[in-house]
């Protein structure tokens, strides 16, 4: 029998995971989807829709379709489900690994505000100005609504759902974009400050440029630690690398 990977998905880079492992043959391959987002697109391999029922349903269903090796390749803010993720693998033997995209980092002229959550980006958020980009995607939008004095643009791939701040402008839009279109944004709408997850990547980073030349501070949300003792790589030829399919 073929060895089995479990991929939990959602990211480019998990698709770009599964396509390799498919192509490289001899490998049955299942991509795990939240569900979250209503038209994912094709995936290579063999697809499942929603979540597992925490750690203990995840190891049940590794043991159940004798899963060989569990991938986590969730965005960077899934925490609970990688620490689901790492509790299950420990708990059944498979070994797993996380494939996760490294984080960005500052250069000179940045302005960035570090903080731990969409709660705390709140709360710095009237001392840096009144007019936000907000591109933490359309979920967690609760955390602003208490902003009475602040106007929103937010932008996100499918439209956000209330609680949402009361002035609020929602642009639907998906990357990858470009220095100059983000600039072009920020100055439309007259932004005076960003806020953002360190989703890391190329396709969104232009943001960042364009916040820079324009001199605009940007509040950045940290993403959550991994778990102790779990194996991390930062991209896919690494998780290929890693995996170790031949004893399966």
């Amino acid at each position: 029998m073929s060895p089995h990977v479990l991929i939990l998905g959602g990211t480019t880079e998990a698709r770009e995971l599964a396509a390799a492992l498919v192509a490289r043959g001899g490998v049955r391959v299942t991509s795990s989807l939240a569900g979250r987002v209503s038209r994912p697109g094709v995936l290579a391999g063999d697809v499942r829709i929603g979540g597992f029922g925490g750690a203990e349903g995840l190891a049940d269903w590794l043991r159940e379709h004798r899963v060989d090796a569990l991938v986590d390749a969730t965005h960077p803010f899934a925490g609970t489900i990688t620490a689901n993720a790492a509790r299950a693998a420990e708990a059944t033997g498979v070994p797993s690994l996380v494939l996760r995209r490294p984080g960005w980092t500052s250069v000179p002229g940045d302005r960035w505000h570090p903080v731990p959550s969409l709660s705390a980006a709140a709360d710095v958020l009237p001392g840096l100005g009144r007019r936000v980009l907000l591109t933490t995607g359309r979920l967690g939008l609760s955390a602003f609504a208490r902003l009475t004095g602040v106007h929103f643009v937010v932008r996100s791939v499918e439209a956000p759902k209330p609680p949402m701040p009361p002035h609020t402008e929602v642009l639907l839009a998906k990357g990858p974009f470009t220095v100059d279109g983000e600039t072009a944004l920020l100055r439309e709408h007259r932004i005076d400050v960003l806020v953002t997850k360190d989703s890391g990547g190329a396709a969104t980073a232009p943001k960042l440029t364009a916040a820079r030349r324009l001199a605009l501070p940007v509040v950045l949300v940290t993403r959550p630690a991994t778990p102790p003792g779990v194996r991390v790589v930062p991209d896919v030829t690494g998780a290929l690398d890693l995996l170790d399919l031949s004893g399966s």
